[in-house]
């Protein structure tokens, strides 16, 4: 492997370890965490549409960004909004993040990972030489089952040859059932609280 191939996934790592520097800096997750909610719900009454604006680009950057669980995305969009409007917005959001995640690990990642994985015959049968239906089948099982880390999951299929239109919509259709069931489950919890 040449040294060009390495080049991409350490300028994904500076970028990434610069946003935790920032994070760390500015002190973003803690000041969302602590106290962060009750501003978070002030927020949404004064101003829904800027709110609902302000949580589909702050869940998209984290879903590219930061190694949180999944379920982070909907136990703050059912607290703030709600059943309904909390699973419209948790989708879309964890969907548009899914994407961007999937478009940099096919960009940063997949020229360096792709021939280790091609090593294993499994792997290469699974992940490369049908991608199109094994893959969805691997991403319905992933996307249905909240075992997998949801982030990880995200840039891993960028190293597959799953196109990027169907695993879009695919990730849209099958993250939409433990979208809703977390979303509204944290809206009952969240009254609460």
């Amino acid at each position: 492997m040449t040294r060009a191939k390495y080049l991409k996934p350490i300028c994904l790592l500076v970028l990434i370890v610069f946003i935790c520097l920032l994070n760390r800096r500015f002190g973003w997750c803690e000041a969302v965490i602590s106290g962060g909610l009750d501003f978070l719900r002030s927020s949404v009454a004064e101003n829904e549409f800027k709110a609902c604006l302000i949580y589909v680009l702050a869940t998209t950057v984290c879903c590219v960004v930061l190694a949180l669980p999944g379920v982070t995305f909907a136990l703050f969009a059912g607290v703030l909004f709600g059943p309904l409007l909390g699973t419209v917005l948790c989708l879309l959001a964890t969907t548009l993040g899914a994407s961007l995640a999937f478009l940099a690990g096919r960009y940063f990642l997949k020229d360096a990972v792709k021939p280790m994985l091609e090593k294993s015959p499994r792997l290469k049968k699974l992940l490369f030489d049908d991608a199109g239906r094994s893959g969805m089948v691997l991403l319905a099982i992933t996307r249905l089952l909240p075992v997998f880390p949801y982030n990880l999951q995200n840039f891993a299929y960028g190293v597959t040859d799953i196109g990027f239109w169907p695993y879009t919509i695919y990730t849209f259709l099958f993250l939409a059932p433990g979208v809703a069931f977390f979303t509204v489950g944290f809206d009952v919890l969240g009254k609460y609280f």
